[in-house]
């Protein structure tokens, strides 16, 4: 049954039920709606619900009325969205409704609306208590789960938004299925997974196309720019780029600034800065206490005068100002950016000690993805070496290293060159490590290293580990 067809019933029944019982229809329509219909349809469902809470004018009707009132006005980007919300989770912590899944949901959808994602845990102990229906609860895992990673916990992130995936599909909930593996296709490119993150976009694509999610279709250019990033692809990346600034994409989450930002720093840094300035041109910054929202005007100042000593330092001193879980992975990203420029300019110092930086919060977060690509410019730097930086140990003086020696042989023979991540895994594969323990030293999964080795064997034209290890002891 489509979507549409459900919530038609839905309120056709809502129609002659008593004010408790309607207001909680009224929110299994919105949330069947939800991820079909856009902004304005779901709009017409909140004058329904003010007037069921009219009739009724208990804590509960409040409390979805609210609920219901604050998404869509905030979706529809209208300024009372907020309030709406703000009002709703204060209802639901003043009153005993941890026990019912509808208000647990309305709960749960504000915290995750107002962009308070390290607030959604709190309702995992609820849901687990919960006697669910399979799409229910893969639901409201789903939620829990964008909201763990979009807090900086994307190992737990990523296992919730797995578990939710398999229950949709499980029940064959299209909508459910759509939204839940377009988020854990960024959640695995952010981890490095990125055979797990092509597949399940494409599985996000086919879902949100058979059941028709304009919710989804909206956000998932955002969920490949990621993957074309995690992969080195920046040409694809900064397409995408483009693509999500001009269709405003990321506003649920608060990143439509990033992503603006994140493109004018790229054509900044290629030596386009008219066309960096032209893209923060009559854009204001966000409010202080958005999330990125204390750097984001220092960010802007960099990016349209990159070389400056006064914007790097003050870009720099800015990121002791984001301190919430949701702003790690911008920490880290700037700590990056900043680093690698200043690499770029002979800065040795100050680019070990930021793209440094950039690797804590990457292995704080869970973000092995990103942190295999600051290793690349932490390599390139020469300078600082950690452990996880090093795939092996440095060759004695006037012989190569392992890594080098590897990273030689397509460039000697004139075959495709291997990116960096690739050659990390052919240098540990050839010094005879198993997938596992390559894994386990580059911090990637084992599905990453599985990934990597198909694309070596390819450009090097070996079979296999043995012809691996056989082709760098003729190099040598």
């Amino acid at each position: 049954m489509s979507t549409e067809i459900a919530a038609e019933r839905l309120l056709s029944a809502a129609d002659g039920a008593d004010p408790e019982q309607a207001a909680r229809l009224l929110f299994q329509a919105f949330v069947a709606l939800s991820r079909t219909a856009d902004s304005h349809h779901l709009l017409t469902l909140v004058s329904r619900a003010q007037r069921v809470h009219d009739r009724s004018g208990t804590a509960a009707t409040e409390l979805i009325y609210r609920t219901l009132a604050g998404t869509a006005a905030t979706r529809a980007r209208r300024p009372d969205g907020p309030d709406h919300l703000d009002r709703a989770v204060r209802i639901f912590d003043e009153n005993d409704f941890g026990a019912d899944p509808v208000l647990v949901e309305c709960a749960l959808t504000a915290v995750m609306t107002l962009m308070r994602p390290e607030q959604a845990r709190r309702f995992a102990p609820l849901v687990d208590t919960l006697d669910l229906d399979p799409v229910d609860r893969a639901r409201l895992l789903a939620l829990i789960g964008v909201g763990d990673a979009w807090a900086g916990n994307l190992v737990r992130g990523q296992a919730e938004l797995r578990e939710a995936a398999r229950l949709a599909a499980l029940c064959d909930s299209l909508d459910v299925q759509a939204e839940a593996t377009s988020w854990l296709a960024k959640c695995d490119a952010l981890r490095g997974d990125l055979e797990s993150a092509a597949a399940n976009l494409d599985q996000a694509r086919e879902s949100a196309a058979r059941v028709g999610s304009a919710w989804v279709a909206h956000h998932l250019p955002e969920c490949t720019a990621m993957l074309a990033f995690a992969r080195g692809d920046l040409d694809a990346w900064a397409g995408l780029l483009e693509l999500v600034v001009a269709t405003d994409t990321g506003v649920t989450a608060g990143l439509q600034h990033e992503h603006r930002w994140e493109l004018a720093t790229h054509h900044a840094q290629a030596g386009r800065p008219e066309v960096a300035a032209g893209l923060l041109a009559g854009v204001d910054d966000p409010p202080r206490g958005w999330p990125g929202g204390a750097a984001l005007p220092a960010w802007r100042a960099w990016i349209l005068d990159l070389d400056s000593p006064v914007t790097s330092a003050t870009l720099a001193a800015s990121l002791d100002e984001l301190t919430r879980p949701v702003e790690q992975l911008l920490a880290a990203r700037l700590a990056w950016l900043l680093g690698a420029h200043h690499g770029r300019a002979g800065r040795r110092g100050e680019s070990a000690r930021l793209l440094e930086r950039a690797c804590a919060g990457y292995a704080r977060t869970g973000a092995a993805g990103l942190l295999a690509l600051v290793l690349d410019d932490l390599r390139r730097l020469g300078g600082s070496r950690t452990a996880a930086a090093a795939a092996v140990v440095p060759a004695p003086a006037g012989r190569e290293s392992t890594l080098d020696l590897v990273a030689s042989w397509a460039r000697s023979t004139g075959e495709p060159a291997l990116t960096g991540a690739e050659t990390r895994v052919a240098a540990a594969i050839a010094d005879g490590l198993s997938n596992r323990e390559a894994a386990g030293q580059l911090f990637v999964s084992v599905k990453t290293i599985e990934f990597h080795l198909g694309n070596i064997f390819r450009k090097l034209g070996v079979r296999n580990r043995t012809e691996l290890a056989a082709r760098r002891a003729r190099t040598g």
